[in-house]
């Protein structure tokens, strides 16, 4: 049972705030992969559901800012409801001024559900920052609005399989029809590109982002 457990947030309130692209859809989608996949095309800020018979669920999502992309194949390793938030120390050694824990709830920025990827620091999470889905504005993480989380919560279980595409506009289509078939990276390997530093632009926002929920920090 989650420590925290608030009122689940309406479908409608949310799914209305986003363009109609980045609303919850089932589209036409060829790939190799079994159902039952999460494929996430960086490129785009859409994460696939697989369905078998050419087509998926897609949800659109918030992904990482420039420099913080990463791809590669992992599994599901955990599930959590209104997780906490602990900052990784990569994260807090770049932003030190950051919580070293924030409880589970509407404020924190992992939301309402989390998915954790195999050993690594990467969640497939909620947000308390809906403007974020379709940009790129995280450190990595793949977020989905609080209504869409709990709904891919609700599909999948431990252990499933999740592609990260490299941010390249040329590995997938955005439009409607989207039909792609996956490479996938030598020996199932993810391979990342986080930078060390950030920009002063990036520290800048990332405190304003602080002051005002922490949306943009995960």
């Amino acid at each position: 049972m989650p420590r925290y457990a608030p009122t689940e947030p309406s479908e409608d309130a949310t799914s209305d705030q986003l363009p109609a692209q980045l609303r919850r859809q089932v589209v036409s989608y060829e790939t190799n992969e079994a159902p039952g996949t999460i494929i996430i095309d960086t490129a785009h800020a859409f994460l696939y559901l697989t369905l078998g018979h050419g087509q998926a669920l897609r949800y659109g999502i918030g992904v990482g800012r420039q420099g913080f992309t990463w791809s590669g194949v992992q599994n599901i390793a955990r599930k959590a409801e209104w997780p906490d938030w602990i900052p990784p120390a990569q994260m807090v050694a770049r932003q030190p001024y950051l919580p070293r824990w924030v409880g589970g709830g509407p404020g924190n920025p992992l939301g309402a559900r989390a998915l954790y990827l195999g050993n690594t620091e990467y969640r497939i999470h909620g947000t308390n920052d809906p403007s974020s889905i379709g940009k790129h504005v995280s450190s990595g993480c793949i977020r989905l609005q609080n209504a869409d989380i709990i709904d891919l919560y609700s599909r999948v279980g431990i252990g499933t399989k999740v592609v990260v595409l490299g941010n390249d506009p040329r590995r997938a289509s955005s439009g409607e029809r989207d039909n792609v078939v996956l490479q996938q990276p030598a020996g199932g390997r993810m391979t990342t590109q986080i930078a060390v530093q950030p920009t002063a632009l990036q520290i800048s926002r990332a405190v304003s982002a602080n002051r005002t929920g922490l949306p943009g920090l995960y």
